[in-house]
Order: C-alpha cells, then sequence, then structure tokens
C-alpha cells in the first residue's frame, strides 16, 4: 500500500481536489491569471495540507502564510497587500481568529474574493475525502437548478415538506425572496464566502401558518456538529412553533430545553433547499456548517435568522440558530413536485 504525503487523503485526491479549486476559481469565483493571490493556511490536519497543495498547483504564483508560524500582524500586513479584486483564500483547521479583526468581513469591505475553509478538524479521515468531493463546481447545475428554484420558492403561495411515515410539513404561506448560494455573483456586492457551495434559503413569510409534522434524522449540537439520532425525530409544529418532539433523544430534549429557557419558545423559521450532491443521508460530515449543504431539506430551530427580519423577534433577543436535517421524500411547491428520489426537479 503505498503511503500518501498527505496522511489519510490519499494522493488521487489530491488530483480531485486541484480539478475542484481550478473550476471554482475560474468558473465561480472568476479569478484571472496575473491577479494578485493570497492563500492564508495552516498545517495541523491532512485535509488543509491537502488543500493547501492542491491551491499551490492551481495558483502556483499566490503567496503561502502559515497561520501558526507567524504573527496576527504579519496576517494583516499580507492582506494590506492586496488590492481590490485580489483573491485570499482561507484553509482553517478550526476558524482563524485576529483579535477584533473579522476576517471575511473586512476582506470584502476591500473588495477583495473570498474563500473560506472552515473547521476542517471537524472532518477526519474519510469525511475528507467527501469534502473535496463536496468542492466539484458544476455550473449548469447549481446555477440552472438554483436559479430554478429560487423563481418557483419566490412565486410559491404555499408548500409541503413530506418527510415519510405521513409526515408532512405544511407552509401555508408565501416565502420570503430566496437567496443564493450557487457560485453566481453577478449583481451580488461580495464575491465568495463560505465554501462547500449549494444552497438556496428562504423562510414563510407567515412563520404562524407552518403546522404539521416532520422527521429530523440529523440536528446540530451544541458542539456545532452533526447528532444522528438513531430513530429520526419526529417534530410537531404549531403556529411556526415545535410544541412536540416524539421519539426525541437527551440530546436533542436538551437542545430544545436550552432554546426555550433563553427565548421562551422553539420557533421554526429557515426553509433551506441543500444542493450539494456529495452530501445525503448516507454521506454525511461531522460539521454542521458544512453538511448543511446536503441535497435535501435543512430547518432551523429558534428565533434566529440574520438575514430576514420578523418584527416579533428584536434581533439583539434572538440567540439561537439550530440546523436540523429532514428526512426529504418530496417536496412541493404550490401543487408542484420540486424534488423526488433524492434529487431536485425544475
Amino acid at each position: 500500500m503505498t503511503t500518501s504525503r498527505f496522511g489519510a487523503i490519499p494522493e488521487h485526491a489530491v488530483d480531485t481536489a486541484q480539478r475542484n479549486v481550478g473550476d471554482t476559481l475560474a468558473l465561480a469565483i472568476g479569478h484571472a491569471p496575473g491577479r494578485g493571490a493570497l492563500i492564508v493556511h495552516d498545517t495541523r490536519t491532512d485535509l488543509n495540507r491537502a488543500l493547501t497543495e492542491a491551491y499551490r498547483r492551481v495558483v502556483p504564483d499566490a503567496s503561502f502564510v502559515d497561520f501558526d508560524s507567524v504573527t496576527p500582524d504579519d496576517v494583516l500586513a499580507a492582506f494590506a497587500g492586496m488590492a481590490a479584486g485580489d483573491l485570499v483564500v482561507l484553509i482553517q483547521s478550526t476558524s482563524f481568529r485576529l483579535e477584533a479583526f473579522r476576517i471575511r468581513i473586512e476582506l470584502f469591505k476591500r473588495g477583495l474574493k473570498v474563500i473560506e475553509h472552515v473547521h476542517l478538524s471537524r472532518m477526519p479521515g474519510e469525511q475528507g475525502l467527501r469534502y473535496i468531493d463536496a468542492l466539484a463546481y458544476d455550473p449548469a447545475y447549481y446555477r440552472g437548478v438554483g436559479h430554478a428554484l429560487k423563481a418557483r420558492i419566490d412565486a410559491a403561495r404555499h408548500g409541503v415538506v413530506d418527510s415519510g411515515d405521513g409526515a408532512r410539513l405544511v407552509f401555508g404561506s408565501p416565502f420570503e425572496a430566496a437567496k443564493l448560494n450557487i457560485g453566481d455573483y453577478g449583481g451580488m456586492n461580495n464575491v465568495g464566502g463560505q465554501f462547500p457551495l449549494g444552497e438556496v434559503f428562504t423562510e414563510a413569510r407567515d412563520l404562524e401558518a407552518v403546522n404539521g409534522r416532520v422527521r429530523i434524522f440529523v440536528f446540530g449540537d451544541t458542539s456545532f456538529l452533526v447528532n444522528k439520532p438513531a430513530t429520526p425525530v419526529t417534530l410537531i409544529v404549531e403556529q411556526g412553533r415545535v410544541v412536540g418532539a416524539e421519539n426525541a433523544t437527551p440530546e436533542f430534549d436538551n437542545m430544545l430545553a436550552i432554546i426555550r429557557a433563553h427565548e421562551g419558545e422553539v420557533w421554526l423559521r429557515e426553509l433551506g433547499f441543500g444542493m450539494n450532491r456529495a452530501f445525503s443521508r448516507e454521506r454525511m460530515v461531522d460539521d454542521i456548517g458544512t453538511f448543511e449543504r446536503m441535497c435535501g431539506i435543512h430547518l432551523s430551530l429558534g428565533a434566529k435568522h440574520g438575514v430576514y427580519a420578523k418584527p416579533q423577534f428584536k434581533r439583539k433577543e434572538a440567540r439561537y440558530h439550530v440546523d436540523v436535517f429532514a428526512v426529504t421524500e418530496a417536496v412541493y411547491l404550490d401543487d408542484e413536485q420540486v424534488y423526488r428520489d433524492g434529487a431536485w426537479r425544475v
């Protein structure tokens, strides 16, 4: 057996990462040869080192900075040397911290293109290969299906998520204007964000018009890791609030109790249409923020959602946004089925 320079990541997977990163830079980010590029990385995990090698191959003229071997001032000085339209890539085993400097926000303010790979240490071994696969960029799929989903969401007057065994969650309201995370930055202020890509999200305009039952096969725990109960938890939703949970585990009950302790009740807010075909109910990674792109439906519990303002929530009092993932048998917008057999059909 050949030993890889990247530990659990075999050499052929680095070739795949090179191809995926190259497509992302060319087709999604629009990074042109000759433009400045800065790769800030660490070497704490096999996946970090493999991704860094992929970027070395794709942008050999970039400047590479090992976050752990320099001072924060050195990193800030490297950022200061970049011009608007240049590229910054952050390859992080956890999440880089520079005191009060909010890295991605500040870099966007400077007109820089930004790719963030975060919490890679949460995806060891085989999960690293899934992460690399999730970086594949197919513009015909992401842009074609993504824009088609947004058009249907924005026009729909109601919708249904069917998670099997008679569990149907009914959205009896039109939806907020859907937001896209599909690698198409036309008309947007910022280019880039957290990768991998693949999501269209919205929520009901009238949150109290959401009622029914939905089976949850994964939820985000207090460490932002995937928690998969042996049996899916069935949420009972009335007027937009979770009023019951069948087959709940102690960890799930604890999560609900934490939300109720601070917010009084558990609201259901985000309706996320995940598009990344590298992730599924069977093919998972432990980092909840990455798995959020899974092809299927995810929802959020708690009053917090920074994108859509609602009059019943004060921003300072809304504390929780916990991602939960629905068993997705079918999705309907108005009377049109837009998801079946594990894929979007638009």
